[in-house]
């Protein structure tokens, strides 16, 4: 494999990586009430 392939490769997996921590800081459950807040928030406004 050349320089360019294993550059490449690197990125890739560190792309995966970088959405892997999002998905899961997203649907962690301990965050789940202040990211659902909002939502309740607007419903109370209407």
């Amino acid at each position: 494999m050349d320089m360019a392939s294993i550059l490449y490769l690197a990125v890739t997996f560190g792309l995966f990586v970088v959405f892997v921590l999002i998905v899961r800081n997203t649907y962690r459950r301990r965050n789940k009430d202040a990211k659902e807040a909002p939502k309740y928030r607007m419903m109370d406004d209407d």
